[in-house]
């Protein structure tokens, strides 16, 4: 099978056509199809939206052939149900046994179990993120700040109610229980690896610097097999459906044929999003 070649030119590429069963996927089909694939390169997105067309046209001509779709239809609604009818039909997904299920779950327990939370208090110090005059003041405020709170860890409320830039100011900076995703991102990095105290140097973010005091961490719980038993099903069924999908798609590949690029191992990931 002739494989798509890449020019050594930084986000550029010149394809050799793409068929499907001798039928061509012209190039403004791929580009209007690389907006939905974002990627690092242009050359990644123009690969990831060949492969979904191609997929697709496979997808299609099974459909025509077992006459769930006529050859002329355009309607992307009729194309969109056919498939789906199609995929009913042909594809073989095994519901997950019991002794799976529970192996599943016994290999990750950090995916079946309650989130850590952390009990946290913060003193924000603004500072837009262009204004590096009014950042460098601002940390070397939050210098200043730290070394008095280490000296007398009380007068944290104290500082938060006169300096933090946050509405949490009004509670002495009490952010209260904080899982992660809770917070501005950056942020919410550090305090999954910061131990329980008062941090030592101030934390940045698009909003300032962040003066933290990690008062008490609660790590998660795990939580019984039968509270989580369809979550597990789901898991182990998306897994099986999309392995049964690629082998469907590669077995159509080779009985339709197709040119100019090859479907690779991830082929069933369009459909699957």
């Amino acid at each position: 099978m002739q494989m798509i070649e890449i020019e050594q030119l930084p986000g550029r590429y010149a394809p050799p056509p793409v068929k499907v069963g001798g039928k061509a996927i012209d190039e403004e089909s791929i580009a209007r199809e690389m907006q939905y694939h974002p990627a690092a390169t242009a050359v990644e997105a123009k690969l990831s939206a060949a492969r979904a067309l191609v997929v697709r046209e496979l997808l299609r001509q099974r459909t025509v052939e077992l006459g769930l779709l006529r050859a002329d239809s355009r309607d992307e609604g009729e194309h969109d149900a056919a498939i789906a009818a199609l995929l009913e039909r042909e594809l073989e997904v095994p519901e997950p046994e019991e002794a799976a299920c529970r192996r599943f779950f016994d290999a990750d327990p950090e995916r079946f179990s309650t989130p850590t939370r952390i009990a946290v208090r913060h003193i924000l110090l603004a500072a837009a993120p262009d204004d590096a005059e009014a950042r460098d003041a601002q940390y070397r405020l939050g210098e200043t700040l730290l070394e008095e709170l280490q000296r007398i860890p009380e007068r944290f409320t104290e500082f938060a109610m006169r300096h933090s830039a946050c509405p949490s100011k009004r509670e002495g900076g009490e952010l209260g229980w904080l899982a992660q995703g809770q917070t501005v991102t950056e942020l919410d990095r550090a305090l999954q690896h910061l131990p329980e105290g008062l941090h030592d140097r101030p934390l940045a973010s698009r909003y300032g610097w962040h003066l933290i005091s990690i008062d008490a961490r609660q790590g998660g719980q795990r939580l019984p097999f039968e509270q989580v038993a369809e979550r597990v099903r789901h898991a182990l069924r998306e897994q099986a459906t999309r392995r049964a999908l690629r082998h469907y798609l590669l077995a159509l590949e080779a009985e339709i044929g197709v040119e100019g690029i090859e479907l690779d191992d991830d082929a069933a990931g369009s459909l699957m999003q």
